[in-house]
């Protein structure tokens, strides 16, 4: 299963997992608090031909978020990285663009 991880240096990171998994609340199955958060991305999202579904996990810490992606397939997992960048740049659009360092998990 490939996955990769970031660190995005932020003070603000519990509010941007927040928005992001408020977000997703309305077509993704996403649990969230102040500093976890979990968002399942279905078998058939936005149309793509993925072979299962993929989780990203978020992390907030005082100073960065982190986020955890497995995917069921490379493709799947660069389309989500993509994606999970852009949202979280719109909602840190006063110090976008974040930092993401995606490495191999």
């Amino acid at each position: 299963m490939p996955s990769a991880i970031a660190r995005v240096p932020t003070p603000h990171a519990s509010k941007y997992l927040q928005q992001l998994c408020k977000h997703w609340t309305h077509n993704l199955r996403v649990e969230f608090d102040d500093t976890l958060g979990t968002v399942t991305f279905p078998r058939d999202a936005r149309g793509a031909d993925w072979p299962g579904e993929a989780v990203l996990t978020l992390t907030a810490t005082d100073d960065a978020l982190q986020c955890c992606l497995a995917a069921s397939a490379e493709g799947q997992l660069d389309g989500l990285k993509g994606a999970v960048q852009r949202h979280l740049d719109r909602f840190a659009f006063r110090e976008a663009p974040l930092a993401f360092d995606w490495q191999p998990a």
